[in-house]
């Protein structure tokens, strides 16, 4: 017999009927599920009639992290202190620099900043764990000075960069490998009992381009984090430690893209906060016309506004000022709605 998966088609609570859900006990609504199974044609029903252990992953409160709740949606500020990031290289590798944009993130309502020392654009090389760490390790120092409550996320691969810079104060690690690259990872976050995000990839930044080849790139995607979260659970990572990131632009065409971002609220069926890096990626610039990654801002919001009806929790951007400009709207536009 073949797996049955659960999409919540997802509306806010003045379109929703009597008796609607409330997704991840957040700000979105269901009513109605899509049925897809791979190989029957997907079909419509209502959400009380769901099996009872779906409807309570869908519908359950995601726990707390970093003493954020996620009963609403949280940016997270990227900073990158690499020479060669796709959208903003070598703007912050200096640490006083570094620190600066920092300073206008938490001064924004950034909720949490995710540093990272390598590169991990397509064609992207690997870095030595020491350079990523040399890289990092004195934006992290500098940051604790400014403000040492401002939870920090690490976007390394590298068991030793995390385990370095976790001792230097780090909060959580963001590994876009989920855990794959370096096979000691696994036991160090669960020796730090702290949050990590595990992402979709397939292949590394090098060679990632050539296996963008999926069944149907949706259900791929969910089994491969289902699966990534269970090995987590397996191993003593606590599920409620565990964060999903479906891997926008990682080893996936325009294409793949979009039908990711059409179908995210599948993901809430593996109870856990998602997050979602949509930020100005190729395909947004594709679409809008535009080839400079540093002007794809409007893009980028209106993808993360999509995100966030959709129910999506964790919001990682290049233009936080914008974003959170987007989402203090996007709150009072709705304050009626419930």
């Amino acid at each position: 017999m073949s797996k049955t998966y659960y999409r919540p088609i997802v509306c806010n609570m003045a379109l929703a009927t009597e008796g609607a859900f409330r997704l991840a006990d957040g700000w979105a609504f269901f009513d109605k599920v899509e049925v897809i199974n791979r190989n029957e044609k997907s079909k419509i029903i209502s959400a009380k009639n769901i099996p009872y252990e779906i409807l309570k992953k869908l519908t359950g409160k995601r726990s707390n992290l970093l003493n954020l709740s996620f009963s609403l949606p949280h940016v997270m500020g990227i900073l990158n202190v690499t020479p060669d990031s796709f959208s903003d290289g070598g703007l912050f590798a200096d640490p006083d620099i570094a620190l600066n944009e920092v300073n206008k993130m938490i001064n924004c309502g950034v909720s949490i900043l995710d540093i990272g020392g390598e590169s991990t654009r397509p064609g992207a090389k690997t870095l030595k764990a020491s350079e990523e760490i040399e890289r990092i390790m004195p934006v992290i120092k500098k940051i604790k000075t400014l403000n040492s409550s401002i939870p920090i996320s690490i976007d390394t691969r590298k068991a030793e960069v995390w385990r370095i810079l976790k001792e230097t104060g780090a909060n959580m690690l963001n590994d876009i490998s989920g855990m794959s690259y370096d096979k000691r990872m696994p036991g160090l976050v669960k020796q730090s009992n702290t949050p990590l995000c595990v992402m979709h990839s397939r292949g590394t930044p090098e060679n990632m381009k050539n296996h963008a080849h999926y069944k149907n790139i949706l259900l791929d995607v969910y089994d491969y984090l289902e699966d990534i979260v269970n090995n987590c659970i397996k191993v003593g990572i606590p599920k409620k430690n565990i964060i999903i990131d479906p891997g926008i632009g990682f080893a996936k065409t325009l294409e793949h893209n979009l039908t990711i971002l059409r179908g995210l609220s599948i993901f809430h069926g593996l109870g856990c906060p998602i997050l979602i890096g949509a930020s100005r990626k190729k395909f947004i610039g594709t679409i809008g016309l535009e080839q400079n990654p540093v002007k794809l801002s409007s893009g980028s919001v209106i993808v993360a506004l999509e995100a966030i009806n959709q129910g999506v929790q964790i919001l990682r951007v290049h233009d936080v000022f914008e974003t959170m400009q987007a989402l203090r709207l996007w709150k009072s536009l709705r304050a009626g709605d419930e």
